[in-house]
Parts: structure tokens; C-alpha cells; sequence
């Protein structure tokens, strides 16, 4: 556990917060800023920064438990599907240094959108792309 952590802290019951569920390696909030009501907040209760700080059997367990809390809040919150978000690192919108999955409940002509632009790979760039990640993998 992080010291100056906020998720450690709401893990160590020194926060409060709203918990939806609760066992021993994993934790899931509701999320204080949601974009849709139900938006809640899949965490491990020991500290890891990101996706790639998780051990594996954490990262195994939350998996789990983010199934396990998306279809709860499909059903209480009557969404017709959901994004599953992780964002790793302050470039990608990471704003506390504390691994967890957004689950955000979505209905159709809800509003949310993402501002995502995607680009087109150049001549031979896919390739060049393909190769270095393949190589990265060894």
C-alpha cells in the first residue's frame, strides 16, 4: 500500500467511499465523478500504478471481478452495453496512480462520446509497427 495513495486509502477504510463489492484482493466503487450514473471503479487493494505493475494473480482476480461487477451494474442501471477503461499513464488520462477499470454503464443516444482521431498508417509504416511490437514480444 501506497501512503499518500487515495485508493490504498479507501482500501484501508481510512476514505470513504461507496462499495459495491468487496473481497480480499479486490475492490469496486462507485466513481465520485461519474459519466453515467452506475460508473464504478475496479481496483486491486494492494498498490500498483498500472495495468503492467499488476502481478498476475491479481491482474487474474480483478478480470474476474470486472465481469463480475459489469454485468451488476448493466443490470441495476438497465444499460444496454458498457466500456471497460483502463487508462495507464497521465498522456492517456490516468489521474490516480492507482491500477483500476472504469466500468461505465451506456445506453444508446446517451451523449458519451470519445474524441478519438483515428490515423491512417503511411506506406510500409503497418509493417514497420507489426515488426518492432513482434520483436518486443521475444
Amino acid at each position: 500500500m501506497s501512503l499518500d495513495c487515495v485508493f490504498c486509502k479507501i482500501a484501508k477504510g481510512e476514505l470513504p467511499s461507496q462499495k459495491v463489492y468487496e473481497n480480499e484482493m479486490v475492490l469496486a466503487i462507485l466513481d465520485i465523478n461519474p459519466i453515467a450514473f452506475g460508473h464504478t471503479l475496479v481496483l486491486p487493494k494492494s498498490h500498483a500504478e498500472t495495468f503492467n505493475d499488476l502481478r498476475p494473480d491479481i491482474l487474474g482476480e480483478l478480470v474476474v471481478r470486472a465481469q463480475q461487477v459489469a454485468r451488476a451494474v448493466v443490470r441495476a442501471t438497465g444499460a444496454q452495453g458498457f466500456n471497460l477503461l483502463m487508462n495507464n499513464g497521465r498522456c492517456s488520462g490516468q489521474a490516480i496512480d492507482h491500477a483500476h477499470w472504469h466500468v461505465i454503464p451506456r445506453k444508446a443516444e446517451d451523449g458519451v462520446k470519445y474524441n478519438w482521431a483515428p490515423r491512417k498508417y503511411g506506406e510500409g509504416e503497418l509493417q514497420k509497427h507489426a515488426d518492432a511490437i513482434r520483436e518486443a514480444l521475444k
